[in-house]
């Protein structure tokens, strides 16, 4: 029998709507950063001065017309609605950092946060492929705005065979205000609660991918880097990066990835495949299953950076001891248990 406390009930009844807002261009009298949801699609768009940052899908988002023939058959079940990511994510040019709708790998959606192998009752489902278990939104999001930064709040369900809910998931996506130099950080705080017994995650035959996701757009000259401290030093700094020119961009850019220190089986491992090309900071452990918990919420928090140009590791350095200073009193009230 599946039992979901009142506060969960009521937010699932509360319906799958999302307010929807007109954006509109910047404005003298607006705040530098600003959050908005797009008028056609009903999709969250994070900027600053009316620069778009990124795209939060908080709306269901169906096949483009047209893209389904163009997928093999091999891997048309792939193909499927998709919501709760980040795409597009925009570099320094203004050139998409993350592709969605690959026909390679139809299910690479961007930055996503997912897992091949979610087991519940005895079963097995695949939120990362599309297969079994979705997520799926719920509720309206939150969105906040001010000179500083610009951020949603939003939750999915994850609805297993798309009808039962077995995880509550908020997402917290802030972007800040761009540096002098034109780098920018961005913020992601991920918490998942199961609202059922026997919710467990891992990784594709728990040792290769699985976790935080990010399908790149195609890049020119790619190189990608990791640096993880060793167990006891302090401080012990994990962060990895993407660098190269990326399609329609007329510069060198740096993506980078800072894990922070309080994340469960920290420093992640390191996956990424260069072909396609996408990298991760993997969670659980190799060979292990993380169990959900109710009232016990998984917490995992990020930090992106878009930098101009090509960042070396004395900047990441001092970037990850800056998020992590920024972060730690932070905390203990953000993992406080969320009741809306």
């Amino acid at each position: 029998m599946i039992r979901c406390s009142r506060v969960r009930i009521a937010f699932l009844l509360g319906g799958l709507l999302v307010v929807s807002v007109i954006a509109a261009d910047y404005v003298g009298n607006e705040t530098r950063m600003t959050a908005r949801i797009t008028g056609g699609d009903e999709q969250v768009v994070l900027a600053e001065l009316g620069h778009p940052v990124l795209q939060y899908n908080a709306r269901t988002f169906d096949l483009p017309e047209e893209y389904f023939q163009n997928v093999q058959e091999s891997n048309r079940r792939y193909a499927r609605p998709r919501s709760g990511y980040v795409h597009p994510l925009y570099g320094p040019d203004d050139e998409e950092l993350t592709l969605d709708w690959s026909l390679d790998h139809p299910h690479h959606r961007g930055i996503y946060w997912a897992w091949p192998e979610v087991q519940f009752a005895n079963q097995m489902g695949d939120l990362h492929a599309l297969q079994v278990v979705y997520s799926r939104p719920v509720g309206d999001p939150k969105l906040t705005s001010t000179d500083d930064f610009a951020r949603v709040k939003a939750h999915n369900l994850w609805l297993w065979e798309d009808e039962t809910p077995i995880v509550f998931e908020s997402v917290t996506i802030t972007v800040y205000a761009a540096a002098a130099n034109g780098s920018r950080s961005i913020d992601f705080e991920l918490r998942f609660e199961a609202l059922v017994d026997g919710v467990t995650l891992a990784r594709r035959d728990t040792d290769t991918y699985g976790g935080l996701n990010t399908r790149l757009a195609p890049v020119k000259n790619i190189e990608f880097k990791r640096h993880a401290d060793p167990d006891g030093a302090k401080p012990q700094r994990a962060w990895s990066l993407a660098r190269g020119t990326w399609q329609g961009g007329s510069n060198a850019a740096t993506l980078a990835i800072l894990e922070h220190p309080q994340n469960r089986d920290y420093p992640g491992d390191w996956i990424t495949y260069e072909y396609l090309p996408w990298f991760q900071p993997a969670f659980p452990k190799a060979g292990t299953r993380h169990a959900l918990h109710r009232d016990q919420p998984l917490v995992l928090r990020y930090r992106f950076l878009v930098i101009p140009g090509q960042a070396n590791d004395e900047s990441l350095n001092k970037a990850f001891d800056a998020y992590v200073q920024s972060t730690l009193s932070k905390l203990e009230s953000n993992s406080e248990r969320e009741v809306e």
